[in-house]
């Protein structure tokens, strides 16, 4: 599976993790559906997950907030991936999971500013889907053109973070 982890450093030498998302459901290496918390992740593999996350942070004297990414084995086994120095699509899972928009905190990094948390309580569960213009036809082959017909999900717990609407090319 792949397991990934948000994690935040501020200037101050504080570093809190965010909580993990799994994103084992990929097509040709894009992620398409993201999950957080992770189904059948255990609090134990969760805790080794985030001290190990915030080891790789501190060991590159990371400040912002950033994503580190591991493989997950069928032993239950982290193997260490890549981290990606960015704020990623998928973070709206875990600002909608810890109530903390993570945009806001790294601007406030950015500016100095100390964390404006040092740990965090998770509650509730989301779950991101990425919607693609691909081709069934053509083996899923990317099809971009005019939306003909685009209606937004919308009620109560839904999210929607786009940049599109019907008619847009």
């Amino acid at each position: 599976r792949h397991i990934e982890a948000q994690i935040i450093f501020d200037t101050h030498g504080n570093g809190v993790f965010l909580g993990e998302r799994d994103c084992s459901l990929q097509r040709r290496h894009q992620k398409l559906v993201e999950e957080t918390p992770a189904p059948g992740f255990t609090d134990e593999q969760r805790s080794e997950l985030g001290r190990a996350a915030l080891a790789v942070g501190r060991a590159a004297g990371y400040v912002n907030a950033g994503t580190v990414e591991f493989l997950l084995d069928t032993n239950g086994d982290l193997f260490f991936l890549e981290m990606n120095t960015r704020i990623q699509v998928e973070h709206t899972i875990t600002e909608e999971t810890t109530g903390i928009d993570l945009v806001v905190e790294q601007l406030r990094v950015a500016a100095g500013e100390v964390l404006s948390f040092d740990s965090i309580e998770r509650t509730g569960h989301a779950i991101e889907f990425r919607i693609n213009a691909e081709d069934p036809s053509s083996g899923f082959l990317p099809t971009p053109g005019k939306l003909s017909m685009y209606r937004e999900p919308a009620g109560p717990g839904i999210r929607v973070d786009s940049g599109v609407r019907q008619g847009s090319t």
